[in-house]
């Protein structure tokens, strides 16, 4: 009932934050949430705004709208292309962010929802985007994130985009021997592409609850959110039910983007915490995260991944 008097009744406050100055990076860009997230962005004063796509024409006709709907200066709104299912395209994009001057906000919203297998770098697709090259951009951009803190006294904030469907998963995989999760996620003879999706959503909570406590005293501020079910693209390759529970019950692309901005501009009340409707909601992960069986699970699954991070590329986590 939580989820659908949310979804009905719960309408997330309207960003009004400044973000004069700063330089916002928002992925997945060019459609949807992070669409309207990057108008509002561009709405409250960015100094620079960097769409990552996959889709660079889709980018640019993305800028062009946003400019014309705000009429903002043109310089403001760049599109750089980044394609997270693949390694060396995760690796150039840092590379070529890392030289910006600063970056004030990470914002990590793209990724993909479909019940069909396919392989990207050796894991399963929906595995390598939302999880493990979304975690290898973070880390990549830990250090200008610690140094524009530094630099401009201030506190960036590198901001996952999950879901509460994290909870709507059994996620098996889980009781493997630390070393055998990936690969049984990755198996496409038994891989359950029915809750593959929830499946990488919980993954980034329980990656995100190892990272926050070491990145307390850095000056970077990392938070993860449930932006509700939503009109967007996301899904558009994912289950039948999905597009009739959209139907029902999703709210507006603008309304959800909303969450997008609130977790992009929250404070260090929000550092290591789950960002549900705007606000921080600790309450609303789900009760396997909060458990002591979730609790081993993150540490499993943190350990599995950094271990992959390190072989894409090396000495990443020390970033942390």
């Amino acid at each position: 009932m939580g989820f659908i008097y949310s979804q009905l009744f719960v309408r997330p406050a309207y960003p009004e934050r400044s973000f004069a100055g700063e330089t916002v990076i928002i992925t997945g860009s060019n459609v949807g949430l992070g669409k309207e997230a990057a108008r509002h962005v561009a709405r409250l004063g960015v100094s620079k705004l960097i769409l990552a796509v996959r889709n660079t024409i889709a980018g640019e006709d993305a800028k062009k709208e946003i400019e014309s709907s705000l009429k903002c200066d043109p310089s403001v709104i760049e599109v750089w292309s980044l394609d997270l299912s693949s390694y060396d395209s995760v690796k150039a994009f840092a590379e070529r962010a890392s030289k910006l001057q600063r970056i004030d906000v990470l914002l990590e919203n793209a990724g993909i929802a479909t019940d069909k297998y396919s392989d990207a770098e050796g894991h399963e697709r929906t595995i390598t985007v939302n999880v493990i090259s979304a975690f290898l951009l973070a880390l990549l951009l830990l250090p200008k994130l610690k140094s524009t803190a530094k630099q401009f006294n201030t506190s960036p904030r590198l901001t996952i985009v999950s879901s509460e469907v994290h909870g709507w998963c059994k996620f098996a995989e889980w009781k493997e021997p630390t070393g055998k999760i990936f690969p049984a996620l990755s198996n496409e003879k038994t891989a359950n592409m029915g809750e593959r999706y929830p499946v990488s959503k919980l993954l980034e909570v329980l990656a995100v609850k190892q990272i926050a406590p070491k990145l307390a005293n850095s000056g970077v501020i990392l938070n993860i959110l449930n932006p509700g079910l939503c009109h967007s693209e996301l899904g558009r390759d994912g289950p039948w039910f999905l597009t009739i529970l959209k139907f029902f019950l999703a709210r507006t692309t603008e309304v959800g983007s909303r969450t997008l901005v609130a977790s992009a501009a929250a404070g260090t009340e929000s550092h290591g915490k789950y960002m549900h409707d705007g606000l921080v909601a600790e309450g609303e992960l789900s009760p396997f995260v909060r458990s002591k069986d979730g609790e081993e699970a993150s540490q499993k699954v943190w350990k599995e991944l950094s271990d992959i991070l390190e072989k894409v590329s090396p000495g990443v986590t020390q970033n942390i």
